[in-house]
């Protein structure tokens, strides 16, 4: 984030917008709190209007504050895509780029392939947020979303970055133990390592090719969470099998951490797309990252292949 001296209004408004709370605009500017509600203050005051109800502990934007930075944003991505073609001639990329990522894809690959960008295309800032909460991106200031599974609304522009499937498998210490499941209907009878994700059907794992081919089965153990790092931990601990995005538990049957089972029976697409807002300008810079994280997936990530 650029230093907070070095703001205009409409910068520095929008990067309040987004950040969770006072507190935290201020840890990334690297300044006090005191300094960030001040240049605040001074901001309401011009505009003579109250644009953020103030707690350090979670940032709430008033009605005349959500009109106003929604504004911010919309003014500052025309001034860069402005800005971007007017140099578009020195084929630098130029200004800000805004990622939005489920956690652990983020974190493994969506994170250090943006540091490669952000490395080749110094006038570029780039910003990542991390959630695995529902979300929205049209209208949310937002470039892209990298997601996995279908879309939420077809409505959406898409792009595929990876080709991805879910994949059950289980550590060899459990299946020296308990034996591999040879068809779904012996699910029943193995402990099951269930995600809680998002608003997805509880222990319900499913198999086939789409929805017009798809076989529901429903799956359980004894031990559950909401956090697919944790899931993949106890799953390498022996405690169960697991079904997971190939994406994360292919390396670690490369490296023989982990045995695919039920390999032959397939299971639907969970691809990697990028989604972006169909009303806004796509600008060469974002669809110069969307190329660059469609060919870092492919080179970080092996083919699921199989079901």
């Amino acid at each position: 984030m650029p230093p907070l001296s070095d703001l205009d209004d409409l910068d520095f408004f929008a990067a309040v917008a987004r950040a969770p709370s006072l507190t935290a605009a201020a840890r990334e500017w690297g300044v006090s709190l005191a300094a960030v509600s001040r240049r605040l203050t001074r901001l309401e005051d011009r505009l003579a209007t109250q644009l953020v109800r103030r707690s350090t502990r979670r940032l709430a934007l008033t009605e005349a504050g959500e009109l106003y930075a929604a504004g911010a944003r919309g003014l500052l991505q025309d001034r860069a895509d402005l800005e971007e073609r007017v140099s578009r001639s020195s084929d630098r990329l130029q200004g800000p780029v805004a990622v939005y990522c489920t956690l652990g894809l983020g974190r493994h690959h969506i994170g250090p392939l943006l540091r490669e960008f952000a490395d080749a295309n110094p006038e570029v800032s780039v910003e990542l947020t991390l959630s695995e909460h529902a979300f929205n991106i049209a209208g949310s200031g937002y470039d892209v979303a990298v997601r996995v599974g279908p879309p939420p609304d077809a409505r959406l522009r898409l792009r595929r970055l990876l080709p991805n499937r879910r994949i059950v498998c289980a550590a060899p210490s459990y299946l020296a133990a308990r034996g591999a499941p040879r068809t779904i209907a012996d699910l029943a009878g193995h402990n099951c390592l269930v995600l809680k994700e998002n608003d997805a059907d509880f222990g319900v794992w499913r198999f086939g090719t789409g929805p017009d081919d798809e076989t529901a089965v429903r799956v359980g153990g004894d031990m559950a969470g909401n956090d697919g790092e944790v899931i993949a931990d106890w799953c390498l601990a022996g405690r169960g099998l697991m079904m997971r995005s190939a994406w994360h538990a292919l390396p670690l049957v490369r490296q023989g951490r982990l045995v695919r089972v039920l390999e032959d029976v397939p299971t639907p697409q969970a691809d990697i797309l990028a989604v972006t807002d169909p009303t806004a300008h796509l600008p060469h810079r974002t669809r110069a990252l969307l190329d660059h994280l469609a060919e870092g997936l492919s080179a970080r990530i092996p083919a699921p292949g199989g079901g």
